[in-house]
């Protein structure tokens, strides 16, 4: 009995200890892909490249789950408000949560689903298969050929894109809560707009914009550091989006109250 629970300690003392490890690991490639951009002179055709893959290519799964999101929430909130008669209040609750909660963290986990994905994977390969050694031979340091462009334009990217999740789930939760359900268009509109402050948009773009860094650094980390083997580039595809996932949803408790504090001073 006591050799299991040693061995139970054990383990959960080797999990903290890898993680601390890779926290920091993760901080320090940060920390190089900032000094890379000051040092190197910014590659722009594969940092356009990556901007057509990040923005252009994943809109429409990003605005389509933005728009079922915003319709489903609407219909949720229309539900439960009108038990108490305040249907007119539909559109500003909708809007407020989109803006700042339910806009930037789907819009960003789809992001780390499939982009995340796709830099964790190609960078892995390219590991395995000796093509970044082979760059070290050219004379092209990896982090600022394959690092530095991704993560620029995952931070152009996923602000405009999170701003279009915005709107398309307002305009959707309009469309469900109005013509379908029956609230008033006019009432609607109007709390709308006066409960909706430009504060709760720009909460929202900055949680885009911060959640952006956290899955380009963690995808990034783990297609340098993949498991051995063509398995272990779906392992390490795999954990790059789980662990992005859980740190865009890990932080965006603390980025709430931050955010709340910094924009609206506590309110």
């Amino acid at each position: 009995m006591t050799e299991a629970v040693e061995n139970v300690f054990a383990a959960i003392g080797r999990w903290l200890i890898g993680g601390i490890r890779s926290a920091g690991a993760i901080t320090l490639l940060f920390l190089n892909i900032l000094r890379c951009m000051v040092k190197y002179p910014i590659r722009w055709r594969l940092f356009l490249q990556q901007m057509y893959f990040i923005g252009v290519k994943s809109q429409v799964v990003v605005l389509t789950t933005g728009a079922f999101v915003g319709a489903v929430f609407a219909a949720q909130i229309h539900f439960q408000f009108i038990k108490f008669g305040m249907q007119s209040a539909v559109g500003a609750t909708v809007s407020v949560a989109m803006c700042r909660e339910l806009g930037p963290v789907f819009c960003c986990l789809l992001l780390a689903g499939r982009v995340g994905a796709a830099m964790a994977a190609e960078i892995s390969s390219m590991k395995n298969t000796e093509q970044i050694d082979a760059l070290r031979a050219m004379g092209v340091y990896p982090v600022e050929y394959l690092g530095v462009p991704r993560f620029l334009a995952m931070l152009v990217s996923t602000p405009v894109l999170t701003g279009l999740v915005l709107i398309v789930g307002i305009a959707c939760g309009y469309l469900v809560a109005v013509p379908i359900l029956g609230v008033d268009s006019a009432y609607y509109w109007d709390n709308t707009i006066k409960y909706t402050a430009v504060s709760d948009v720009l909460i929202g773009l900055t949680k885009g914009f911060l959640f952006s860094m956290i899955i380009a650094v963690i995808s990034c980390y783990k297609g340098f550091n993949p498991e051995l083997g063509t398995a272990g580039v779906g392992r390490t595809t795999t954990e790059a989006v789980v662990i992005s996932s859980l740190a865009i949803l890990i932080s965006d408790f603390f980025f709430t109250f931050i955010l709340n504090s910094l924009f609206l001073g506590g309110a």
